[in-house]
């Protein structure tokens, strides 16, 4: 075997691993998207959360190109050249000789962009994410070619050419207006200006994606992308080993003969006898989708580990909200409390300072004026805001607020609780599963709260 014949068939099985890994790769991101249920933008906690919404600024940008307000934009412009290329070169006898031909291409001659914090916006609310060290898939707002006599050659472009240039430029340009429907999915973290969540750049997290494309279509590419990669991988694999036996077949080989009897035979090379090829074909294929099976189980089993690993949170989500109405309703209602009994001593000194509009002048019998300074500085000091009726607005606010957080964490608990019990009895997930010793999670109900509700009661 040459040593051409010999790369080939090392260079191929090496390309087609490289398949399998990206193979694995995509898909285990396909699982994880859809491992990940959606979440509301009020009901999101700290971790790896999925969103979907619009994107939303009071300040936007505006794009270079298409002029367009957004959020992210980035832009290149494209020049075309091309050109006739004489070279001398000796052929196979060794005489000198020269050929033509001809190239072509695009050059960039300017690009550029820009991006900012923005806002996702859903029918809850909104929350702010920074996309820095995202993986953005904006839409297209801008693809067009002109020559000089349009005005947005010279106008966007740069004034000079380059070598060989055929005058023609290809301006594109992508982005997130403003309003665009985006699918997110990236760590959650607490804002360091108020309190609240917002979607950042995490170093643990293993996928932060903002995209213009739906979930579903985020997902289906990224199973285009497993199925093309592996059946790629299969062709390398095989494909190499057939080149390098025909490579090897086209060269002479080495003529070896042995005696048999009082007959000398000559014995066929190996990478020339058919019969051996095709088993040796089937051997590497076998040995190919052996591999891409066992990868495959690796991966989901790490997925379905890493599945019950966010059901488990999930349920510490609804326990923490639990864990925080049962401490801030009694507070809030001592707060309330507290005020309402402020307003009380206030009433009845108002009232004393009322009568003594009554006093009479000194010296006459009746009762004598009393100074009010003192009273009114104390009162001021004591009850700088008295808004009973703000405060028990407040609390009903709260109220509202605290049930509907452990509605959403509830709603995200058993969204992700039915795909991981979906998943233990899909097929082949469910033989995996059995690797593990996984078992279904039972839903929690309206009534399987592990804490009371807390009674709110502001009778005297």
């Amino acid at each position: 075997m040459s040593s051409a014949s010999q790369v080939i068939s090392v260079v191929g099985p090496l390309l087609a691993l490289l398949c399998l890994i990206f193979a694995l790769r995509a898909a285990r991101r396909k699982r994880l998207i859809d491992n990940v249920p959606t979440c509301k933008t009020t009901g999101v906690f700290i971790g790896l959360v999925e969103l979907k919404g619009t994107a939303e600024t009071g300040e936007p940008l505006v794009s270079y190109l298409a002029a367009a307000p957004c959020v992210y934009y980035t832009w290149t412009i494209e020049e075309h050249w091309s050109r006739t290329v004489t070279e001398t070169y000796r052929d196979s006898e060794g005489h000198t000789r020269t050929r033509t031909r001809h190239e072509s291409g695009w050059t960039t001659v300017g690009h550029g962009g820009q991006q900012m914090p923005f806002y996702l916006r859903d029918d809850q609310g909104v929350i702010r994410v920074i996309p820095d060290g995202a993986k953005i898939e904006p839409r297209t707002v801008f693809d067009t070619s002109c020559g000089p006599a349009d005005p947005l050659y010279y106008g966007k472009g740069p004034a000079h050419a380059v070598s060989d240039s055929d005058h023609c430029r290809r301006f594109h340009e992508q982005a997130i207006p403003v309003h665009a429907p985006l699918y997110v999915m990236g760590h959650a973290r607490e804002r360091t200006d108020v309190v609240a969540p917002e979607i950042a750049q995490h170093r643990d997290a293993p996928l932060f994606l903002i995209s213009t494309r739906s979930e579903a279509q985020v997902s289906g590419g990224l199973a285009m992308r497993l199925w093309l990669l592996g059946a790629f991988g299969l062709v390398l694999c095989v494909g190499a080993w057939v080149a390098s036996d025909a490579l090897a077949a086209s060269r002479p080989f080495p003529q070896r003969f042995t005696p048999v009897g009082g007959w000398v035979v000559r014995e066929a090379p190996l990478s020339d006898d058919p019969v051996t090829r095709v088993p040796r074909y089937a051997g590497l294929a076998l040995g190919y989708v052996g591999v891409w099976l066992l990868g495959w189980t690796w991966m989901a089993y790490n997925s379905l580990v890493d599945l019950r690993q966010r059901v488990r949170q999930a349920w510490a989500n609804v326990d923490v909200q639990l864990k925080r109405r049962a401490d801030l309703i009694p507070n809030l209602v001592r707060t309330v409390e507290g005020l309402r009994d402020h307003e009380q001593h206030l009433q009845t000194e108002l009232a004393h300072l009322r009568s003594q509009l009554a006093a009479t002048p000194p010296g006459e019998p009746g009762p004598d004026p009393q100074a009010c300074a003192g009273l009114l500085t104390a009162v001021v000091e004591r009850y700088p805001e008295l808004k009973a009726d703000a405060a028990f607005l407040k609390l009903q606010q709260q109220l509202v607020d605290t049930e509907q957080r452990i509605a959403l964490a509830r709603g995200y608990f058993n969204d992700i609780a039915t795909f991981y019990n979906a998943r233990l009895e899909t097929v082949p997930d469910r033989y995996v599963a059995r690797l593990a010793a996984l078992r279904p999670q039972p839903l929690m109900g309206a009534d399987q709260f592990e804490r009371a509700p807390v009674p709110v009661s502001l009778t005297n």
